[in-house]
């Protein structure tokens, strides 16, 4: 039985071939899907660090109307 081919590689170093080349695509989606992730979480913190300051904000504007609310009732 011969499993040679015309180029002298055998059959299973063509499998072999083509399940690297299977392994480094996934190896390729998988470094793009953990470069894509980590952008995302920058973008969340960035965006959670910007709501977290205009609640505070909100919270300092809030707590000013209030002193102005009760000097007001009191003079």
């Amino acid at each position: 039985m011969d499993t040679m081919e015309p180029h002298g590689r055998g059959l299973a170093a063509d499998i072999l071939t083509l399940e690297v080349a299977n392994a480094r695509e996934r190896i390729n989606r998988a470094e793009f899907a953990l470069e894509r992730s980590q952008e995302m979480l920058a973008e969340n913190l960035a965006l959670r660090s910007r709501m977290r300051r205009l609640v505070e904000a909100t919270d300092r504007l809030v707590k000013i109307g209030r002193r102005s609310d009760k000097e007001d009732r009191a003079g």
